[in-house]
């Protein structure tokens, strides 16, 4: 959840990426690693399980992957859980 918090408004939180227009692009996984303060490994994961869930996208420059939120997948989502709860 905070992932996709910091996703929905990465200039409030990584305003200091200079690689590309994070609502453009997306974050840079290693901005998330820094924040978040763990290994990269769990971050991956993390990131991994939200791209499996259809949250998040990546788009990958070189060795680099960017992240950012797939906001039609999330309001499907909350579609959902809206009629079956």
């Amino acid at each position: 959840m905070t992932i996709l918090d910091w996703l929905l408004a990465p200039y409030d939180h990584f305003s200091h990426q200079v690689t590309g227009d994070p609502h453009e692009i997306g974050l840079c996984v290693t901005w998330l690693i820094e924040k978040l303060g763990v290994a990269q490994p769990t971050v991956s994961r993390h990131l991994e399980l939200l791209r499996r869930a259809e949250f998040v996208t990546v788009h990958r420059i070189g060795r680099w992957a960017f992240f950012k939120r797939n906001e039609a997948a999330i309001a499907a989502y909350k579609e959902w859980l809206r009629e079956h709860l």
